[in-house]
């Protein structure tokens, strides 16, 4: 058992024997009660509180002459000449230029026409499946929409209007009210994320739901 000092518990459980042994208070005494039961050898023991100046990051027990010491190897020295300084003013940073010299490019929002076409080469997904679902062909081709915008143009949203011009035959013939109505409602149960833009307001499918496929 291990050598812990100051305040402890100790537990033992036998439901076989139908023996429970809780025992609370200085480790020697603990100690002692547990060999008077013939117990040093089964169960457990914690520390309860517990003094940083005698217990190691463990818990276990430190001799007061022990010194943890320095590791032998601490690598190499410091050398601050090494790390390269770079300076420029404030607000300098052409943050698009240096994607493209990383090979980043920033996202181009599509294009209605252009997500419709791409909607046109994709097969007739499942009908969404769920007790809460008003229109499943509907929801399964706005998931489908949605995916090709975050994955094949890397956009996390576009507009009901985009929406409209993209796939309102594949919804229903949703147009206008109707359409923000039922995105709404999609946001609402958790499956849309709805992003506040400047002059209009942005769709974009939450991670889960466009995983999940159902």
């Amino acid at each position: 058992m291990q050598e812990f000092r100051g305040y402890v518990r100790y537990r033992f459980r036998s439901d076989d024997d139908d023996v429970d042994v809780l025992l609370e208070g200085d480790a020697d005494w603990v100690r002692e009660i547990i060999a008077e039961l013939g117990l040093s050898k089964v169960g457990w023991m914690m520390p309860l509180a517990v003094d940083s100046t005698d217990m190691s990051n463990s818990g276990l027990a430190i001799s007061p002459n022990e010194s943890p010491g320095k590791p032998r190897d601490m690598g190499p020295e410091p050398d601050p000449t090494r790390i390269p300084v770079i300076r420029r003013p404030i607000g300098e940073l052409d943050l698009a230029a240096k994607l493209v010299e990383i090979g980043l490019e920033s996202p181009v929002r599509p294009e209605a026409d252009t997500l419709r076409e791409q909607l046109q080469e994709i097969e007739e997904p499942h009908p969404a499946q769920g007790a809460m679902i008003q229109d499943p062909m509907a929801e399964a081709w706005l998931r489908e929409l949605l995916r090709i915008v975050v994955r094949t143009h890397g956009v996390t949203a576009i507009t009901t209007e985009t929406i409209a011009l993209a796939a309102s035959d594949y919804l229903g013939d949703r147009e206008g009210l109707e359409l923000e109505m039922f995105l709404e409602s999609l946001f609402r149960s958790g499956k849309l994320v709805k992003v506040h833009g400047g002059d209009a307001i942005g769709w974009g499918p939450s991670p889960a739901w466009l995983a999940s496929g159902l």
